[in-house]
């Protein structure tokens, strides 16, 4: 992506400097994260030789287990004023786990235990990261500040299935692809605890005598736009395919050779890099939960596409797309929502609600695959998904 001179030093002037830290710490972190992605549904699926169904449990095992631990992270980081340390013990849990891989070996259940456990460190880390981001900007930049460190998140995503590639091409070995890994991982810890401040730069105000902990973070609840941002995202996440299965069906559609399988998720990764920060911005001047629904559309793109069997191409930049315009929007819609002393916890339950939808959904699809192919799954998803959005609009 080309910016001129003039017009990245008015971005990075524009951002706060714990946002760009925290960009470079997930634009590592995800390197490492993103190297593993990148080759476990097809060493799951094509080499243990788990079926859909099984494949699906394991993926919604991959987001169950970081429902189960967000609340907690989410309070633990209020109740202590220390976001960074919550969020630097979940990064330490997951760069750990890519051992465990090793471990693992073709070992089904050491394999679920170990994503367990990495999407444990997973939960630990995403809402005290996503809170300090929040925290960092002003209301009004919301949406540019989670749009830029979403495209540093992003250009990880981009390197690590790269990253994969080579290392595979060049060993033949996936223990290698799990060292490697490790090893960036490491790094973003050790980026964390040197340059992301624990104070944020916008200041956070004293805590009212309602204190923090799980009950005020659930009573949040009870503000009406914050709940309808909370049903919103968990109604569309029980009908979102997650990215192995789009993958897998690109390439059982296209016949892509398992070698390229890694690459990919690359095509999603150069849409979605070149148009989050548009995307935020948009999302400051037009709305932010209406950027985030209509992105959704691009996903029922996504399906159809998927569905008729269009070109790998076509299939990725609409798959970008959908991300660009929901990540990083639903945080910066939900962060001005929540006071300063809870906005860890009420991220942390968006959050939750959210991967426990995914989690439901990964095995309904799953499932569904199984008993009946996958591209009857792909329809009635697509038509959860516009189903939300008519109510939506006829609720608005």
């Amino acid at each position: 992506m080309y910016i001129s001179g003039f017009r990245y030093r008015r971005l990075t002037t524009a951002v706060p400097a714990n946002v760009l830290a925290l960009g470079l710490v997930s634009l590592v972190t995800d390197i490492s994260s993103e190297m593993v992605t990148a080759v476990l549904p097809y060493y799951a699926v094509l080499v243990l030789g788990l079926s859909p169904l099984a494949y699906g449990l394991l993926d919604g095992l991959y987001f169950g287990v970081t429902a189960l631990v967000r609340l907690a992270a989410g309070h633990a980081a209020d109740r202590w004023r220390r976001r960074k340390l919550v969020a630097g013990i979940g990064y330490g849990l997951s760069a750990a786990c890519k051992l465990g891989l090793l471990a693992a070996g073709s070992s089904v259940g050491l394999l679920g235990a170990v994503v367990a456990a990495d999407r444990t460190g997973k939960g630990l880390r995403t809402a005290p990261r996503d809170a300090l981001i929040s925290l960092s900007a002003g209301p009004e930049t919301q949406g540019q500040a989670f749009g830029v460190h979403r495209a540093m998140d992003t250009v990880g995503a981009f390197l690590g299935p790269l990253a994969a590639f080579a290392v595979l091409g060049a060993t033949g070995a996936y223990d290698a692809v799990f060292v490697v890994s490790f090893a960036f991982a490491v790094l973003g810890v050790v980026l964390l605890a040197l340059y992301v401040r624990e104070q944020p730069v916008a200041a956070t105000v004293t805590p009212p005598k309602d204190g923090t902990g799980l009950r005020p973070a659930l009573a949040l609840l009870r503000r009406r736009p914050f709940r309808r941002v909370c049903v919103t995202a968990a109604a569309l996440g029980l009908v979102t395919v997650s990215d192995p299965f789009v993958y897998l069906l690109l390439q059982k559609g296209t016949g892509i050779a398992p070698e390229h399988f890694p690459l990919l998720p690359l095509g999603t990764a150069a849409v979605y890099l070149l148009l989050a920060v548009p995307m935020g911005r948009l999302a400051d001047r037009w709305g932010r939960v209406p950027v985030f629904l209509l992105g959704h559309l691009a996903l029922v793109g996504v399906y159809a596409l998927l569905a008729g069997g269009a070109p790998y191409w076509l299939v990725l930049g609409a798959f970008g797309l959908f991300y660009a315009a929901t990540d990083g929007v639903l945080m910066a819609a939900a962060g001005p929502l929540l006071p300063p002393h809870l906005r860890t916890s009420g991220l942390a339950l968006l959050q939750t609600g959210q991967a426990v939808a995914r989690m439901l959904s990964s095995i309904m699809y799953g499932a569904a695959w199984t008993l009946a192919g996958p591209v009857p799954g792909l329809v009635v998803m697509g038509a959860g998904i516009v189903a939300c959005l008519a109510f939506w609009k006829v609720v608005r």
